[in-house]
């Protein structure tokens, strides 16, 4: 199986370089007929349709990712052919890079080509926050919101099936997270013997929010509803807060290092100053010093590992900690309560962890769960 993915990725790439060969070797050819064809990318397209047996359409957008690929990134295309990465990796970076100043480009596709082998693993999500780490390090702006995307911002709501309404739209990323958040504090203001499930009790929190409410009314039917006598407490609860990770340098200005909102990825470093300008700030500490004692860890180290995962830690998986408990890489009591001993996995690969020596020669320990606290460099409450 490794061989072959190898050699699939080998071929993909061997093939991308020959449609940017083309494309370079008919420009000249066509250079006098510009006003009459329709461009060097159709013409070219119109060929490699033909030896492909595609449409044309995906034959243009193969010669424009392939000149993409192999004339701005040629260190990563060399590294493609060498069959070590894939085509999802190689798409992701392509397309991530777009906006990037061509000036800064030859940096940093060399600094990309000597990380991405590490990247394989990444889910899509973590793969993006990963190439716009290194865009944002080269070409702040190329992670920048482009003022003509951030005045496009709307919300529409209009007539669906009968009796339904579509709702779609798009906002800025905080304010994306502040209402999901919202709608699942909403969804979960009712009892465990609401018949809704989960999607719908979100979809009928839009009328509580559309009233005003704190809370949703719930369906179960039971006179002595446990929701009820809960209200008070289930309003606290539905307030929407987000969390934002970023650098004191980010937010006072003296750096544009993008901050990092969870669940939506790279946050640039202006979107960051307008949050931190209302909100309330509080510092990550890393924790120095001895271990904690004992086999919980102190509230200080949990605040910094959570921030220092942010999701399970298995490959690919993108739980969040919220919902992943606090592992201790050598088992408690030969390993210590330590930041560095320490890692987030969600309950399906806790079990499929790597077992380590003291697994296999001592009787396991008992399962802890650890409540998880969730801080936040700050917080913005919209």
């Amino acid at each position: 199986m490794g061989e072959a993915t190898r050699e699939e990725s080998t071929s993909i790439a061997q093939r991308l370089a020959a449609v940017a060969e083309l494309y370079v070797r008919r420009r000249g050819a066509l250079a006098d007929c510009q006003w009459w064809c329709a461009d060097d990318c159709d013409a070219v397209a119109a060929e490699v349709s033909a030896v492909q047996n595609i449409s044309h359409a995906r034959a243009v957008g193969q010669v424009q990712f392939a000149c993409n690929l192999w004339h701005r990134l040629p260190r990563l295309a060399r590294v493609f052919v060498s069959g070590v990465i894939d085509f999802r990796l190689v798409a992701t970076i392509v397309n991530r890079t777009d906006n990037v100043d061509d000036t800064v480009m030859p940096a940093l596709d060399e600094a990309i080509a000597g990380h991405c082998v590490k990247w394989m693993k990444l889910s899509g999500p973590k793969l993006k926050d990963r190439v716009d780490q290194w865009v944002a390090r080269f070409d702040p702006a190329g992670v920048r919101v482009p003022p003509a995307v951030k005045d496009n911002r709307h919300l529409t709501i209009e007539a669906g099936v009968p009796g339904m309404a579509d709702v779609s739209g798009r906002v800025t990323a905080a304010v994306g997270a502040a209402l999901d958040q919202a709608l699942d504090a909403l969804a979960a203001t009712v009892c465990a013997n609401d018949p809704r499930t989960h999607a719908q009790r979100r979809a009928d929190a839009g009328a509580a929010l559309a009233r005003r409410e704190a809370t949703l009314d719930c369906q179960c039917g039971l006179e002595d509803c446990p929701a009820g006598a809960q209200r008070d407490s289930a309003a606290a609860a539905a307030a929407a807060v987000i969390h934002v990770l970023a650098e004191q340098s980010t937010v006072e200005g003296r750096s544009n290092a993008p901050g990092y909102l969870p669940g939506f990825g790279i946050l640039p470093a202006e979107s960051v100053r307008e949050l931190a300008a209302s909100a309330k700030l509080k510092p990550v500490t890393v924790p120095v010093g001895p271990p904690d004692p004992g086999y919980r860890p102190s509230v200080l180290t949990r605040e910094f590992v959570e921030w220092r995962d942010l999701t399970c830690r298995w490959p690919g998986c993108d739980r969040p900690v919220a919902k992943c408990e606090v592992d201790h890489t050598v088992p408690y009591p030969a390993g210590f309560t330590h930041a560095s001993d320490l890692k987030h996995y969600c309950g399906i690969h806790w079990v499929h962890r790597p077992l380590s020596k003291y697994d296999r020669e001592e009787p396991p320990l008992t399962r802890h769960t650890l409540e998880l606290v969730r801080p936040a460099f700050f917080e913005f409450q919209p």
